[in-house]
């Protein structure tokens, strides 16, 4: 981008690139403060900053991860100090087939089928961002860049400043860590629950179609 540009050429080229991305940076913003009114706080800083450095933007380059850069490094310079220290999470009792054991030990298990695919089938939209949501903030967001706006490994180490093996780190941390939190959502929402009551439901009915 050259500096050269006129003021409302600048604003009409900042404004094309930012309309695509609006929304899901707005999802974003949501997942980091937890809170709608502070997450459209967080979108105006960060439309306001990133405009103020449009002049400097390599056109041709990921405006998108260049705005979420901007969008996470104001969220963690405006609201760090405000959050709760983050509670401490063992890894350890978060193995990698954590819902296989979870399902298998429900007796949900049918052959090969994938028990994440089907604790997800199950889950809304709401109810997934809910499970991210329980995260531990720095997997957080590397899962919610991953998982919901299906970014790229190299274009999340930008946005995060972190090398592609540190991101790939989180990223399987995150995994097994998400599969708790998706298993507790769907145990306090009773899809647990509705899920064992259809098995018992199917193996009585098997029961009286043999007999």
């Amino acid at each position: 981008m050259t500096t050269s540009e006129s003021p409302q050429s600048l604003r009409r080229s900042y404004e094309d690139h930012l309309a695509p991305i609006l929304n899901g940076a707005y999802g974003m913003a949501l997942h980091l403060t937890r809170k709608r009114e502070e997450a459209e706080d967080l979108v105006q800083e960060a439309v306001l900053q990133s405009f103020k450095a449009y002049a400097q933007f390599q056109q041709g380059s990921n405006f998108k991860a260049w705005f979420y850069q901007i969008l996470i490094n104001r969220f963690r310079y405006n609201y760090r100090k405000q959050l709760r220290a983050p509670q401490t999470t063992v890894l350890d009792d978060a193995p990698d087939l954590y819902l296989f054991v979870q399902m298998s030990s429900s007796g949900l298990m049918k052959g090969a089928e994938d028990p994440a695919a089907l604790v997800l089938s199950k889950l809304s939209e709401e109810q997934i961002r809910e499970a991210l949501d329980a995260l531990p903030e720095e997997f957080r967001i590397a899962c919610t860049l991953y998982f919901l706006e299906e970014l790229p490994y190299q274009d999340i180490a930008e946005i995060l400043g972190c090398p592609v093996g540190t991101v790939r780190s989180r990223l399987h941390r995150g995994r097994k860590l998400l599969q708790k939190a998706l298993w507790t959502v769907a145990q306090d929402h009773g899809i647990v629950r509705e899920l064992m009551d259809k098995k018992e439901s199917d193996t009585k009915r098997e029961k009286a179609s043999v007999s």
